[in-house]
């Protein structure tokens, strides 16, 4: 059985068990959070009713530093700059 998670705009197709990294949710390590789910299939049937997964919060992190450089020719402008996008990884508990 798997089911689909929305998270951060993203949807994540996940099972009991798995863990993932999702946009920064609110809570501290050890938390439990709901995600809504949008579809839920087992055994090849699927299911459309509105539900919710449980996730255990197991850390907060960073990601890896994005570097995005723009510059005009010939016109000496140039800017630099640097994006971590904050994270964090969740377990499914309960589908």
């Amino acid at each position: 059985m798997y089911a689909v998670v929305k998270s951060g705009g993203k949807q994540y197709r996940v099972r009991q068990g798995d863990e993932l990294l999702v946009e920064r949710l609110a809570g501290e390590v050890g938390d439990r959070v709901e995600l809504p789910v949008s579809l839920r299939a087992e055994e090849g049937v699927l299911d459309l009713e509105p539900r919710t997964a449980r996730a255990e919060i197991l850390e907060h992190l960073r990601g890896e530093k994005l570097k995005v450089y723009k510059y005009k020719p010939k016109k000496g402008y140039r800017r630099k700059k640097g994006h971590r996008q904050a994270l964090t990884r969740i377990r499914v508990v309960e589908v």
